[in-house]
């Protein structure tokens, strides 16, 4: 259980750990890294299943014609973003450094 909660706090960054404060998982980049051929969506988003491999990691920038192709609605059967991930990734930098600067103080 151990090991398990630590990968995890080490993941989000959010441990005690040295991790450098600016690494920032992306999902969808983990994703196409770690599963090319989309294994683990196929398997378990069923949703998504019968989507082009291009936009399976990222179906709300899939065109309307891919969508309506694989039955995916957006915002019915697979719901929008919650944020914007380069957005959020430029917040979180921006939030680290500002606590990185008020600590060396």
């Amino acid at each position: 259980m151990a090991s398990n909660t630590a990968g995890w706090q080490w993941i989000a960054s959010s441990g005690a750990d040295a991790a450098p404060y600016y690494r920032i998982f992306n999902p969808v980049l983990q994703g196409k890294k770690f599963d090319p051929e989309g294994n683990y969506i196929k398997q378990y988003v069923l949703e998504l299943r019968n989507l082009d491999l291009k936009y399976l990691f990222a179906p709300w920038e899939a065109p309307p014609s891919f969508l309506n192709k694989a039955g995916v609605i957006m915002g019915k059967n697979y719901p929008y973003p919650i944020v914007n991930l380069s957005t959020s990734r430029k917040n979180a930098l921006e939030a680290f450094k500002a606590l990185k600067n008020n600590a060396s103080h």
